[in-house]
C-alpha cells in the first residue's frame, strides 16, 4: 500500500484482532513478516501499539467512555480502533509528544475517508492527553484491563492479593525464554555466540537449560536459531520434563506435543530412549515435524493421533506420558493478550471436560511405575489442582511426586504441572 504509515499498519491489525477476531500473535507475526524491510524501531513500534492496545483494551475503553459522548462501543469501528490508539500512546508510549500524537490521528481519520469525523478524533483525544492520569480507577478488572468473570474466578480461587498479583503479572516484561540443545552446543558456547552478535544474554539461576535473550532483531536472523541450537520455550514449560524425573532410556509419549518444544526436551535427557510426539491434525503434526529436523534429533518420532481415542497398541508400553492439555491459555496472557476476551465460563468447562477425557484415555498407556506428567498454561483452579484432585478420587494408583502452580512474573508465564507415579 502506498504511503502507508507505522499507525496505518497497526490500525489495519488491531482493526482485524479486536474487530474481526484473528489471533493476536498470529495475525500479528505474518503483518511483521510482510513489513521485514522495515527498520527494527519501526517494527518494534507497531508491535507495542497493537499489543499494548489489544492487552489493555478494557481500561483504554473505560478512560474514553469518561470523555467521549458517544460510548467506544457506540463509535464505528475503524474511530473507536484509531481512538484506542490514540489513548494507549498519551498514556503508554512517549514516542512523540501527546498533541503531536493527536494529530496524526486526525490526519490518520482524514485519510481513511472519515474527515467528518476527524474533528471528533481531536476533541476526545485531546481533552484525555489534557487530563492525563486524573481518572481514578480501583476497579480490578478496569484497571488491570481483565473481563470481571477472570477477576472473580481468581479472586475465589486465591483471595484478592493474589488475584491482583497475577494480574499485574502480565504486565511485567519478560525477556524471552529459550532452551539450549545440547545435542549440538553447550550453554556456554552458545553464549559466547550470541553475545558475538550483540545479543544480551542471561543465564537462568535453575534451569541449566535455560537462557534469557534480549537486544536482538529478529529469530530468523540469528543462525544458530535455524541451525537447531536453541528453541524458544518458557521457563514454565522446561520445568515439565525435569519435574519427571527422566531416565535416560524411558519411552515417552506426548500426546499433544506441538509444537513439540517439551517432546524434544524430553528427548534431549532421554538419550537412548524413544519419544513419539502425537497431535490431532496434519498441520500440527508438520509442525513438530520441522522442529525435529531443526533440532536434529533422531529419538522422536511425529504422529497424528486425536487423544480421546484409545491406542489399544500403546496400552502399558510407556514410562512417561506427557499430557500438556489443551486449555483456556490463561497464563499466557502476556504472549496472547486477545485470549482473555475469547473464553468464558461455558469453553472453561468444556474444556475441563476434554481434559478429563484425555486423562481416562491416555493414563492407560503407562507402565506400572511410570510417571504421568500433567500440565496447562493456565491458573485455574478447576483446569489444574481441582482436575488432578478429581483424577486421584478415581484412580487411587496414583499419587502425586510433584506439583506445582506457577503465577506469571518477570521469568515466567502462568503455569501448572504435576506429576504423578503410577504405583
Amino acid at each position: 500500500m502506498a504511503g502507508i504509515n507505522n499507525r496505518e499498519i497497526a490500525l489495519d491489525t488491531l482493526v482485524e484482532i479486536l474487530e474481526h477476531g484473528q489471533f493476536s500473535h498470529i495475525y500479528l507475526k505474518a503483518v511483521l513478516d510482510k513489513y521485514a524491510y522495515l527498520e527494527k524501531t519501526e517494527r518494534s513500534f507497531i508491535t507495542r501499539l497493537v499489543s499494548g492496545t489489544v492487552e489493555r483494551k478494557i481500561k483504554l475503553d473505560y478512560i474514553i467512555d469518561n470523555y467521549s459522548k458517544t460510548k467506544a462501543k457506540k463509535m464505528k469501528p475503524l474511530i473507536r480502533t484509531m481512538i484506542r490508539m490514540g489513548v494507549f500512546e498519551i498514556y503508554y508510549m512517549d514516542a512523540v509528544p501527546d498533541s503531536a500524537t493527536c494529530n496524526e490521528y486526525v490526519k490518520l481519520a482524514k485519510k481513511r475517508g472519515f474527515g467528518g469525523l476527524s474533528g471528533f478524533v481531536n476533541g476526545v483525544l485531546r481533552n484525555i492527553a489534557r487530563d492525563k492520569g486524573s481518572v481514578q480507577i480501583t476497579d480490578l478488572g478496569i484497571k488491570y484491563s481483565m473481563p470481571q468473570w477472570i477477576v472473580d474466578k481468581w479472586t475465589k480461587d486465591y483471595g484478592k492479593d493474589i488475584c491482583e498479583k497475577i494480574l499485574l503479572g502480565f504486565f511485567q516484561s519478560q525477556d524471552l525464554c529459550i532452551r539450549v540443545n545440547s545435542s549440538k552446543t553447550s550453554q556456554k558456547e552458545l553464549t559466547l555466540a550470541l553475545q558475538a552478535q550483540g545479543i544480551t544474554v542471561r543465564k537462568c539461576d535453575t534451569l541449566e537449560s535455560a537462557l534469557y535473550i534480549s537486544d536482538y532483531d529478529a529469530l530468523s536472523a540469528i543462525p544458530e536459531f535455524a541451525q537447531g541450537k536453541f528453541y524458544v520455550q518458557d521457563y514454565s514449560s522446561q520445568l515439565v520434563a525435569n519435574l519427571a524425573k527422566v531416565d535416560t532410556n524411558d519411552k515417552i509419549i506426548d500426546v499433544c506435543a506441538a509444537p513439540g518444544g517439551k517432546a524434544l526436551h524430553f528427548a534431549q535427557l532421554a538419550k537412548a530412549g524413544k519419544v513419539i510426539a502425537r497431535d490431532l491434525t496434519e498441520a500440527k503434526v508438520a509442525l513438530i515435524q520441522e522442529n525435529i529436523q531443526r533440532a536434529g534429533v533422531d529419538n522422536v518420532e511425529a504422529q497424528q493421533w486425536d487423544a480421546t481415542v484409545l491406542d489399544e497398541a500403546a496400552v502399558g508400553k510407556y514410562d512417561i506420558v506427557v499430557a500438556d492439555l489443551p486449555c483456556s491459555g490463561l497464563g499466557i496472557i502476556r504472549k496472547k493478550p486477545d485470549i482473555k476476551y475469547n473464553q468464558s465460563l461455558k469453553s472453561l468447562e468444556e474444556l475441563v471436560k476434554l481434559q478429563q477425557q484425555i486423562l481416562e484415555t491416555v493414563h492407560l498407556y503407562l507402565k506400572a511405575g511410570g510417571t504421568l506428567c500433567y500440565s496447562t498454561c493456565t491458573i485455574n483452579k478447576d483446569e489444574n489442582d481441582n482436575q488432578v484432585k478429581a483424577f486421584l478420587a478415581k484412580h487411587p494408583e496414583y499419587s502425586v511426586t510433584e506439583q506445582m502452580q506457577l503465577f506469571p512474573d518477570s521469568e515466567h508465564d502462568g503455569f501448572f504441572i504435576c506429576a504423578m507415579k503410577k504405583n
